[in-house]
């Protein structure tokens, strides 16, 4: 076996050839998509790494209103709670109030209509004995009427 120095050389010719015209044509733009594609890529890392910690403090931001929102709405329930219980006291006091007016108002009357029935009864006394009086002055009454007179008295009295 021979070699043949002519073609080896012409072969490397060849090769050199071919590798300037691919390195032109191909290696660069094959070159420039790869760096490209790999400036895409870091730049979305960098991106989702952004995100990432942009999220973290939403959601600490998020726990830290939800936590605030909490006590305030704790507070608010507190609050309404005092206050419904001061209304429920006033209300009860208000109606202690009513409740002490209307028994003086009750009292007031119960003293009018004693007044009112003891002047009643002051008239039928005094009309009684006006009616005693003029039936004892008509005549003369023995012990038996008299004593007759006494217990209609009594009775029309109600003693």
């Amino acid at each position: 076996m021979q070699i043949d120095w002519i073609t080896v050389v012409i072969t490397i010719i060849n090769f050199v050839i071919l590798y300037f015209i691919l390195r032109h044509f191909f290696f660069k733009p094959v070159n420039d998509t790869l760096t490209t594609r790999q400036e895409e890529i870091d730049s979305k890392i960098r991106n989702a790494a952004e995100n990432e910690k942009k999220s973290k403090q939403l959601v600490a931001q998020h726990n830290e209103l939800l936590k605030n929102s909490k006590k305030e709405g704790k507070s608010i329930v507190e609050d309404y709670k005092n206050k419904a219980e001061r209304v429920s006291e006033d209300v009860l006091g208000d109606a202690r109030k009513e409740a002490q007016l209307i028994l003086n108002r009750a009292k007031i009357e119960v003293d009018r209509q004693r007044e009112k029935a003891q002047a009643d009864i002051k008239n039928q006394v005094v009309d009684l004995a006006l009616l005693v009086s003029t039936k004892a002055l008509e005549g003369s009454i023995d012990e038996k009427q008299h004593r007759k007179l006494i217990e209609d008295f009594i009775a029309k009295v109600g003693i």
